[in-house]
């Protein structure tokens, strides 16, 4: 299947490694040049070049804090003075610390909203104008099946990301009309670093090692696996597809049948 983005310029979030890194080695691989970020300088300039040599397309990558407003500022013009346009925005960060509500002061609070929030609201507003005057784009934001089905121990993912979801799902119908999507991709137990330093915390927690802990997950899902982050990252090239089309204002989870809800 001709997914239609060869050529096409993607501007991936926190994509150094994990769920950032599949998605974009995924976009790449259908022809899209790239625009990643990360904290990690070294990581970040190794996966660019490794990205580029497996593909051959064009990557900038840009070092960026997104819980900085300046830096994400900087992220996106760095995108459009190097390609004039962002066609696919896949906004992302990394989840905010766990822990039960009274583990968190007002700071942390607001540190999960300015890295998890803010820095989607305002990728999305560099480059939607562009998006509009080309009548064409994809906007896709990684969230997590925690917004259909909370998790415990979570209480600033599970609301922050929730916020996420309103926002996209407004704003897909603000700009149907323009020829731009707005989706979310929600995550559920997928092998990634933070999944397995999630495991460790949980088992130091517990007193239990982390082969139980990931048992405990394995049990909960019907497919009886973790999920891995290329098959995460083949439905976010799906959403950023000419195929997807008719596709907006979606949560889709990609969780091996763990959330039990109809919808």
């Amino acid at each position: 299947m001709d997914f239609g983005l060869a050529g096409k310029v993607a501007l991936v979030a926190a994509s150094s490694r994990g769920l950032g890194r599949a998605v974009a080695g995924e976009l790449a691989a259908e022809g899209a040049h790239l625009v990643l970020c990360a904290r990690g300088e070294l990581e970040l300039a190794s996966t660019a070049e490794s990205i580029r040599g497996t593909t051959g397309v064009d990557v900038l990558a840009v070092p960026a804090d997104l819980s900085d407003a300046g830096d994400v500022a900087r992220l996106a013009d760095r995108a459009l003075e190097r390609f004039g346009r962002v066609d696919v925005l896949v906004n992302n960060a990394g989840g905010p610390p766990a822990g039960p509500f009274e583990a968190h002061d007002l700071e942390a609070w607001r540190a999960a909203i300015r890295i998890n929030l803010e820095s989607a609201l305002e990728l999305t507003r560099a480059v939607l104008p562009g998006m509009r005057e080309r009548r064409w784009g994809r906007i896709i934001n990684i969230t997590s099946v925690a917004v259909k089905e909370p998790v415990d121990g979570l209480i600033l993912s599970n609301s922050v990301r929730a916020a996420v979801t309103g926002f996209a799902r407004t704003l897909a119908n603000e700009v149907a009309p323009h020829g731009i999507t707005v989706n979310n991709a929600l995550p559920g137990y997928t092998r990634t670093d933070r999944l397995l330093e999630l495991g460790d915390a949980l088992a130091t927690e517990r007193g239990v090692g982390r082969t139980e802990i990931e048992a405990g997950w394995r049990a909960g899902i019907p497919m009886g696996r973790l999920g891995e982050p290329a098959e995460f990252a083949a439905l976010v090239a799906f959403l950023a597809s000419e195929r997807a089309s008719y596709i907006t204002g979606c949560s889709i989870p990609v969780d091996g049948g763990r959330t039990r809800g109809l919808l």
